[in-house]
């Protein structure tokens, strides 16, 4: 599903754990893999220099051992310009079908990591963007939680039935056919904007939501899935997809990262960019097709 795959990378230890973690991938059927560095200008006048592009050239010769040694055929490419343009101009010029970047939890230290990167490719993303979710320890930066797409893995599948999210829901089934077998399809009754002149008729709005997941889930459990649960809360919707993965071991949220009410000159839904920014867990964004 997801063949051809192209990573953002540099010279730090975070992107050599983005680099370790693809290994839980390979049931996405990946075959290939583009490791991208983008230089400033000023980097650009300084790779002349032997030393600079000798630590360039060690930094790629490891990262695509730890990738071959995965089985996944590389490529490199160093090129000026900036890493959020290149990133989704190549990904949508030259089909590669998901862009890979790593992303710390937001925080007063990870805050400019986020938003010179991740924040960006998403922001501008035509193609399925993997946010892998990195985190410190004392033995150096790791994946947060490993998105190991095997039959113990649980992902979390938030919708709103808008188009983006029936998208996305098609991108979860062929997931299933990779060999994720638990899936939570959860939807949130939002109190913001039901709240206060429609929370007499959220029964009424439970029955109908229901109605549409149990659907969701048939369609899951005819492709393969051993277990699917339906969650139906009412709250603010980030807080509460963000929550229901951190109590329940959410090893990848996958949803649309456009919703109701979307404008296409605005960044991502608030609930998609809150669950960006602050899940725990990795996140798939899908976004919508765009005429």
């Amino acid at each position: 599903m997801f063949k051809r795959l192209i990573v953002a990378t540099d010279l730090s230890p975070a992107s050599f754990a983005l680099i370790k973690c693809l290994e839980y991938l390979k049931p996405l059927k990946t075959e290939e893999c583009l490791l991208l560095q983008c230089l400033s200008v000023q980097e650009t006048a300084s790779i002349a220099l032997s030393s600079t592009a000798s630590i360039l050239e060690e930094n790629f010769k490891k990262q695509r051992e730890i990738l071959e040694g995965f089985g996944f055929k590389v490529d490199t490419r160093v090129i000026p310009g900036q890493i959020k343009n290149e990133l989704n101009r190549i990904a949508s010029r030259e089909d590669y079908s998901l862009i890979v970047t790593g992303a710390q939890k937001q925080s007063a230290a990870s805050e400019a990591f986020f938003k010179g990167l991740a924040y960006d490719i998403i922001h501008h993303a035509k193609k399925p963007v993997l946010l892998l979710r990195l985190k410190d320890t004392p033995e150096g930066v790791v994946c947060a939680r490993d998105p190991d797409l095997n039959e113990n893995m649980n992902v979390l599948f938030p919708t709103d039935f808008s188009k983006n999210a029936d998208l996305a829901f098609d991108y979860l089934l062929e997931m299933v056919g990779s060999g994720v077998k638990n899936v939570t399809l959860m939807h949130v009754q939002d109190k913001g904007q039901l709240s206060p002149n429609m929370v007499g008729n959220l029964e009424d709005f439970n029955e109908v939501d229901r109605e549409r997941i149990e659907n969701m889930q048939s369609k899951l459990m005819d492709a393969g899935v051993n277990h699917v649960n339906v969650v139906i809360k009412y709250g603010s919707p980030s807080d509460e997809i963000i929550d229901y993965a951190d109590e329940n071991e959410i090893n990848m949220i996958v949803m649309g990262s456009q919703g109701r009410g979307f404008v296409k000159e605005l960044f991502l839904g608030s609930v998609s960019h809150s669950v960006a920014r602050n899940a725990n867990c990795s996140v798939l964004l899908i976004p919508a097709k765009r005429s």
